[in-house]
Formats: structure tokens, C-alpha cells, sequence
């Protein structure tokens, strides 16, 4: 049988709402006939409070001045049960390397070393239009020249290039970029 919440607040030293509000979050584990198993409930209890939140330790004077326990309470080293979750410091672990690796982003951008995806698609996209209209033009401007260095006709010539620039332009098309 364990304590009831007052009895156990007297011997951890906090108020008896404390103990109730940290039954009711769920901090520390009550029995089912509502009283509190001391050594599970300080198990649970230092696991799940904040270090620096703590209550600092008594004075010596107050501790010489209080009277003994009468029977001490041995305190688990086991960790709390694995349903309850983190600790509270690996929760505090876990938001520190977030919020570390949000500031680093946020260095990287006012480097600019970061590249936004949506203008570098649009970048990408832009300057391979720009590519294939000039591959496009090219049969039209070189045509002549080439019929008349190869003596052939120039329309034949014409109609040859943009044949083959167009089948080419095809399999580039089929390229995508990815930014990942």
C-alpha cells in the first residue's frame, strides 16, 4: 500500500498540489487504489522534471536542524517505464538540435549558400528554352553555308538539320532535373 498524496508531498518536500497536479499529467504513476508508490513516484519524478527547474538542495543548517527520516526511502536507479517516453532532457536534447539546425539554415541563407528549389526549377527551365529555340534557328542560319560547302542544295540541307535537331531536342526533352 502506498501514500496518500499529502503524505507523499511532506516527504518529497513539495506542496500536496504539486504531487496532485503531477498525477495528473501524468509525471508520476498512482496506484489504482489512488495512494502513491514513493519509490516509483521519485523514480518518475526525477526522470521527468527539469534539472534546471529542481529545487537546489537545503541548507546545512536546516539539514542538521531536521530531525531524521524514520525510514529511509531507497530510490530505484531502473529508468522510468519505456510507455512514457522521453525524459525531459531528451526532450530538451531533441528541441536544442532542432533549433540549432534552424539557425545554421538561416546562416546559410543570408550566405546565400542556400538555393530556393522553385527558382532554380524556373531558372533551369528558362535557360533550357532558350537552348533549344537557338537549336531551333540554328538549321535556318548554317543551311545555305553548309549546302554550298557540301554542293547541295540548300532546302535539302534545311530540311535535313531541322530534321535531325528536332529528333535530338526530343531525346533531350526527356530529361528531368532533380534538385534532391
Amino acid at each position: 500500500m502506498g501514500l496518500s498524496v499529502r503524505e507523499y508531498a511532506r516527504r518529497r518536500g513539495v506542496s500536496h498540489t504539486a504531487v496532485r497536479k503531477a498525477v495528473q499529467t501524468g509525471r508520476i504513476p498512482q496506484e489504482p487504489d489512488g495512494t502513491i508508490d514513493p519509490a516509483k513516484a521519485d523514480a518518475a519524478w526525477d526522470a521527468r522534471t527539469d534539472p534546471a527547474r529542481k529545487m537546489p538542495a537545503a541548507p546545512v543548517s536546516a539539514a542538521i536542524a531536521a530531525p531524521p527520516p524514520a525510514a529511509p526511502v531507497a530510490k530505484p536507479t531502473a529508468s522510468p517505464p519505456p510507455s512514457s517516453g522521453a525524459t525531459f532532457a531528451q526532450a530538451r536534447t531533441m528541441h536544442e538540435v532542432a533549433k540549432a539546425q534552424k539557425a545554421r539554415l538561416q546562416v546559410d541563407r543570408l550566405k546565400e549558400e542556400v538555393v530556393d528549389r522553385a527558382r532554380a526549377s524556373a531558372l533551369v527551365f528558362k535557360l533550357a528554352r532558350q537552348e533549344r529555340d537557338s537549336w531551333i534557328t540554328w538549321p535556318a542560319r548554317v543551311a545555305a553555308q553548309m549546302a554550298l560547302e557540301a554542293g547541295i542544295d540548300a532546302h535539302t540541307m534545311q530540311t535535313l538539320l531541322e530534321t535531325y535537331v528536332r529528333d535530338h531536342l526530343g531525346e533531350l526533352a526527356a530529361i528531368e532535373p532533380n534538385f534532391r
